[in-house]
């Protein structure tokens, strides 16, 4: 599998969108479209991407899911796949915070809901689902050979926010410490900011000690 990564900073916070395609076929992964953008859009043809097998969504909120309709216009076949504990948020958009922020939220849903443990193939692999809740009920993280889209869980040195009337404070930290019990090491890929390694931020995160 030869296989191509690359992100776009989209919308209005803005959020790491990737795209992962195996350029021997031309399969290709989607991950928390922030917003739809023909520049995303164009890079995705030019990178090989023929068929769009998945739009994976680490979790519910607006900054993470709005682009879905649009690139769902351009990739009919693709499957949003989302936990089951945030799939009210593709329908509400108070919970989303699309409706705080005066956005518009188009109906969606989701085709493959997951748990923790859920095993998505793809490409004769799998995206390993963790399930890490605290800043929503429903965040995930998708681990894929040594990389990690880790949503607003982990961040560098940091993790995800969870002030929110719908976070879970108290899941954080076990959420965290089950990311650092992993095995080996992953490359970091969150939702914001800059990428790191699991083992620096075992090493040096102070959410994670």
């Amino acid at each position: 599998m030869e296989l191509q990564l690359a992100y776009f900073k989209l919308g209005l916070l803005p959020t790491n969108t990737y795209v992962l395609v195996n350029q021997e076929d031309g399969h290709g992964v989607l991950v928390d479209p922030a917003i739809y953008a023909d520049e995303v859009y164009d890079a995705m043809v030019e990178m090989g991407v023929k068929t769009l097998d998945y739009i994976l969504l680490t979790h519910g909120h607006f900054d993470h899911i709005l682009g879905v309709p649009g690139f769902l216009e351009k990739f009919p076949e693709a499957k949003v796949v989302i936990h089951e504990d945030d799939e009210a948020f593709l329908t509400d958009p108070e919970l989303s915070h699309a409706a705080k922020h005066g956005l518009e939220q188009p109906p969606m849903k989701a085709d493959i809901v997951v748990k923790d443990g859920d095993d998505v193939p793809w490409e004769g692999e799998n995206f390993h689902v963790l399930h890490t809740p605290g800043h929503t009920p429903g965040c995930i993280v998708f681990l894929f050979q040594n990389l990690m889209f880790a949503g607003d869980t982990l961040f560098r040195l940091s993790c995800g926010r969870t002030d929110f009337p719908e976070s879970l404070p108290e899941k954080m930290i076990p959420s965290l410490k089950k990311l650092a019990a992993l095995d080996g090491n992953y490359t970091v890929l969150p939702g914001h900011d800059n990428f790191t390694e699991l083992e620096f931020e075992r090493q040096n995160n102070p959410y994670m000690k």
